[in-house]
């Protein structure tokens, strides 16, 4: 289920990312190459970037699919930015939320993606969820597992962890709390990608100094492009990439 890319880098116009390469992420939102559940991303959609000068970044979503939005593909050709973070969605469950449940959620500088699915959902989550004040669970921006575990994600952050450790760690609570959930995550801040690979594929494409770009899958057949092994975080910039391996809760 669901497909997303993040690049920082050079200056691009959004379309360059999303929209023009042959597999595309709106490509990928009705024929995926790599996609390991589902087969069609067509529940909604966002993209967030970056713009000079502004703290916060801006957001485009919506319910339907990518492939039939005028206003998308108007902003994808005249938008640029140095850094954004897309998705198309594959909705787990069916729900009433519209584009409140379509990624990027954001808050402050930070965007944020989850490919994947925890099963059990909602009560499998409880004990996790048990650990946020009440203002934050009672402002989730929806009503599923994708923003439960962003509101567990900046519990961590704003209690002092850095991205890269509020991410893992909240993997690691999920993955102990409901076995078999797939936790692909994606965050940015403009500057900083932080990643996942757990249960589903994660690739990037790496050109220090130019851009770095993390995709669920690769968007061309540029043969730089890397795969990334499963149970792992990748922490990227312009200039780095770093890989590291995360352990099962039980291990």
């Amino acid at each position: 289920m669901c497909r997303h890319i993040a690049y920082v880098g050079e200056p691009v116009a959004l379309g360059e990312i999303l929209s023009a390469p042959a597999h595309s992420l709106v490509r990928q939102s009705f024929e995926p190459r790599h996609q390991k559940h589902g087969t069609v991303n067509a529940d909604g959609f966002g993209v967030g970037w970056y713009a000079d000068g502004d703290h916060v970044p801006g957001r485009y979503r919506r319910t339907g699919p990518v492939w039939g939005d005028e206003g998308f593909a108007d902003l994808a050709r005249v938008v640029r930015s140095t850094a954004l973070l897309a998705a198309v969605r594959d909705a787990t469950f069916a729900g009433a939320d519209g584009e409140a449940a379509a990624a990027p959620f954001a808050e402050g500088r930070l965007l944020f993606s989850h490919n994947g699915a925890v099963p059990g959902w909602p009560g499998s989550l409880a004990g996790p969820a048990g650990a946020l004040p009440p203002e934050r669970l009672l402002t989730l921006a929806a009503r599923s597992d994708s923003a439960l575990i962003w509101a567990l994600v900046l519990h961590r952050v704003a209690e002092g962890g850095e991205v890269s450790r509020a991410v893992a760690g909240t993997i690691l609570d999920v993955a102990d709390a409901a076995p078999g959930s797939r936790l692909n995550l994606l965050v940015t801040d403009g500057s900083l990608i932080v990643a996942t690979a757990w249960g589903d594929t994660l690739w990037y494409l790496h050109e220090p100094g130019r851009r770095t770009v993390v995709a669920s899958e690769p968007y061309d057949d540029d043969p730089h492009w890397r795969e990334v092994a499963d149970r792992t975080l990748l922490a990227a910039t312009d200039t780095d990439v770093s890989l590291t391996p995360l352990k099962e809760p039980t291990a």
